[in-house]
């Protein structure tokens, strides 16, 4: 029998208009020494949007607001590895918040990124997202245009 997918949800916590929550990853982690994204495994019985207040408070702290679904990706990793990765966005509850370190066998630490400007290395499957123009921010659309 071969192993089953394995089920992640990763957060873009926004702040301002242009910044990104990422953390760098130690090496108990998949994505090692790669910066990435506040996220975790699903857990059974649990929603998107709850896996991602879960482990956005159990990595860094913070409190989100707004969680809302993004994308997927289905990822075939090195070592046998099969992440189907859940992208979702969030904000903070409160702009005043501070992340903290509260996984340091896991994480080297949280800082805010803006989008042109991002660590490196990015966690594969993000990176490749990213670098085909994916923008996790919300755009404004004019209401008043006419639908075509």
């Amino acid at each position: 029998m071969s192993p089953a997918p394995e089920i992640g949800i990763a957060i873009f916590l926004l702040k301002d208009d242009n910044k990104i929550l990422f953390g760098r990853r130690l090496a108990s982690s998949i994505g090692a020494y790669t910066f990435a994204l506040p996220g975790g495994h699903l857990e059974f019985g649990e929603s998107f949007e709850e896996c991602a207040a879960r482990e956005v408070k159990e990595e860094t702290g913070l409190h989100i607001k707004n969680i809302e679904l993004l994308t997927a990706t289905n990822n075939i990793l090195p070592d046998a590895v099969h992440l189907v990765i859940v992208y979702m966005r969030a904000h903070l509850s409160d702009p005043s918040q501070i992340p903290h370190n509260l996984e340091p066998d896991k994480c080297e630490g949280w800082d805010w990124y803006d989008l042109k400007n991002l660590p490196e290395p990015i966690f594969g499957p993000l990176g490749l997202m990213l670098q085909d123009g994916f923008n996790p921010f919300p755009t404004i659309t004019n209401s008043k245009e006419p639908f075509a």
